[in-house]
């Protein structure tokens, strides 16, 4: 990856919303739907779609396309450089990122087979969200 595309990434990364998807996918080790990350984060389609994309164009993320959902997932990194930018956000204090880290848990445990099963705001969702007792006994 060259030095433009290292200046994109620093520059995606200063945005608060796009710091906070990329430590999530950087926490969770798996891949991630728009739809995963709409209802983990409560952004819109919109927002989740261009933040993950940014991440994707400047290098940090990778994409790749399953039935009808796209997965985003965290890029393997060679050049020295850019493992110290991604391990300097794993680093950052989880307790920044404690809400949506335990959203993400309850929603990626509505997955069947490891994939996405449900669009965003479902009433599923709503319902887990809404009485975490209900995510339990779905279990």
């Amino acid at each position: 990856m060259n030095n433009e595309q290292y200046i994109d990434a620093l520059k995606a990364l200063a945005e608060p919303h796009r710091l906070r998807l990329f430590w999530l996918l950087i926490h969770v080790d798996q891949r991630v739907t728009v739809a995963e990350a709409m209802d983990v984060t409560g952004e819109t389609q919109y927002n989740v779609s261009r933040n993950l994309k940014m991440l994707y164009k400047s290098g940090l993320l990778t994409q790749q396309k399953s039935g009808k959902w796209v997965y985003y997932t965290l890029a393997e990194q060679q050049q020295p450089h850019w493992v110290a930018l991604v391990e300097s956000v794993r680093t950052l204090p989880e307790e920044n990122f404690a809400e949506v880290s335990s959203r993400c848990v309850l929603r990626l445990a509505m997955r069947e087979n490891n994939e996405c099963v449900v669009g965003p705001n479902s009433e599923e969702w709503l319902r887990r969200i809404a009485d975490p007792a209900v995510a339990e006994r779905d279990k």
